[in-house]
């Protein structure tokens, strides 16, 4: 009874909030003109809608809207864009409005007070570190140069496989793919090992897994001041726990890096990062702060989703038996069976692109693009006001039946054109296609991802079959194709294979 009690007392000013709201917006005159959508509860507005699966509940709101539609989370406006008519207003038209990133808690917690890279405003600082990103880090000569490290690590996890190819020994191919991509962008970036066992580095792949969880969840506090310092959801003391690990194995790093500068002339992205934070006159000045958030971006941004992306290849390859027996072919008239893949071979392989760009098409890593107004604007005759936040569903417009024929299939075939060669490329100039986002804020990795992806799944196609619960790789076979819930698309189990050799990589490798 006293639970009813409680219970009554805490909806009336609900209800009453609810029914005032609706009176008032009828009643008083209409200043903006915003997209239609859905009513919103009082207090919480639209939170409730937001499910285990965002884009799926976002792509049904659009079916239902259309492709420009207004939300609220709490007190916070949103607008959700699912077709590429619409994203290309946004990210190409009107760019520059929405070339800032939603600032969160979280985000402002985990770096360092805000200093991270990834979602700071767009501003002086995020340009200074997104140039210096792309020059020091990815550009072509960097990549060049580091293309021995890639190889590599790549070799190493071929090897892995090779040792556990006796058709009996199941591997946790999820796990290992997680790995070598954690130390591909270690040993870019830092010149060691961060990932594996304690005696090749030191282990922090199980803390940017969580911090990349933490940045992607959906903090209440973010949206609603009530529960503003409230930890509601328990985020607060995983977000302490994750951020003092992380700090402690970074500050080890630095001091490596400070330790060592004076011996070794051979410098790497954190050397170069420590010595523009003591140059008086540098264009802008960096604090340790600057560049620890600057490095967990890094990790954050490119290990899981880069991971996922071979993940998901993978998972559709071993339902495909037609897919992988032609992108086999493809492997050995080109590069033949002397040598394993290399990174210069992906030009010449324009099934494999294919096979690599139908997978971010169906599962691209992040379902959603966000974005936030830095300024009122006007777009399709609908007021947008600043400070709006911007979800862009790339996961619908993937699947937009308007675009894609058989749009659920996957038909690597729709990438290549009648002469063979591919087509549609991942700059984020085709808006029925943006895996990678588009303009100023889209992913500046996606050189470095698409060759990792490339190479690494066309070497395993080239040297080993895989099987899964004892069904052969000519046969297919069921897969467990479940999504786990979140923005990022992560697998809902890792993806356990028994390799098979095809050809024995270790003399390929060794020659």
């Amino acid at each position: 009874m006293a639970l009813l009690s409680y219970t009554i007392l805490f909806l009336i000013p609900l209800i009453t909030t609810f029914l005032a709201r609706t009176f008032f917006s009828k009643t008083r005159p209409q200043t903006r003109h915003l997209p239609p959508g859905p009513l919103a509860l009082p207090i919480i507005g639209h939170m409730h809608l937001f499910s285990s699966s965002p884009h799926h509940v976002l792509c049904k709101l659009a079916q239902r809207y259309g492709p420009i539609i207004s939300l609220r989370l709490g007190s916070v406006p949103h607008v959700v864009v699912s077709s590429p008519e619409a994203a290309r207003e946004f990210l190409r038209t009107h760019e520059l409005a929405f070339s800032s990133r939603p600032q969160s808690f979280t985000n402002h917690y985990l770096g360092y007070g805000g200093h991270g890279f990834a979602f700071s405003p767009y501003g002086p600082y995020w340009k200074f570190m997104r140039k210096l990103c792309m020059s020091e880090l990815l550009s072509g000569r960097s990549l060049g140069n580091l293309l021995p490290i890639r190889r590599e690590e790549m070799h190493t996890f071929l090897l892995l496989l090779s040792r556990a190819s006796d058709g009996v020994k199941a591997v946790n191919v999820s796990e290992e793919l997680k790995l070598m991509v954690g130390n591909v962008i270690s040993r870019m970036s830092m010149s060691r090992r961060c990932y594996g066992t304690e005696a090749e580095g030191v282990e922090i792949g199980g803390l940017v897994d969580e911090v990349s969880k933490l940045l992607m969840a959906l903090n209440v506090g973010d949206f609603i001041r009530l529960f503003r310092d409230m930890d509601l959801q328990g985020l607060g003391k995983r977000m302490k726990v994750t951020h003092k690990r992380f700090d402690e194995i970074m500050e080890e790093i630095v001091r490596e890096h400070e330790e060592k500068k004076e011996k070794d002339g051979v410098k790497d992205l954190m050397d170069i990062l420590l010595e523009i934070s003591e140059d008086e006159s540098a264009e802008m000045k960096l604090k340790k702060e600057h560049i620890k958030a600057f490095i967990r971006d890094i990790f954050v941004a490119g290990t899981a989703t880069t991971a996922l992306g071979m993940e998901w290849t993978l998972s559709e390859l071993i339902k495909n038996p037609r897919i992988i027996k032609r992108a086999r072919d493809e492997i050995d008239s080109v590069v033949g069976k002397n040598r394993v893949v290399e990174e210069s071979d992906i030009p010449n392989l324009p099934y494999i692109q294919a096979i690599v760009k139908e997978t971010l098409r169906l599962h691209p890593t992040d379902s959603i693009i966000l974005r936030e107004s830095i300024e009122d604007c006007k777009i399709n005759g609908y007021d947008i006001p600043a400070k709006t936040g911007l979800f862009i569903n790339i996961w619908a417009i993937g699947r937009d039946p308007n675009y894609w024929e058989n749009p659920l299939e996957f038909l690597p075939e729709r990438f290549i054109d009648d002469n063979g060669r591919a087509q549609i490329d991942l700059r984020g100039q085709h808006y029925h296609f943006l895996p990678f986002g588009s303009g100023r804020r889209g992913c500046p990795g996606k050189t470095l991802a698409v060759q990792l992806i490339v190479t690494t799944i066309a070497a395993m196609i080239q040297c080993f079959k895989l099987k899964i619960d004892g069904n052969d790789e000519e046969e297919g076979g069921p897969i467990d194709m479940t999504v786990a819930p979140g923005l990022t698309l992560y697998r809902a189990q890792p993806l356990v294979c028994i390799p098979v050799a095809r050809l024995d990589p270790l003399p390929l490798v060794a020659s």
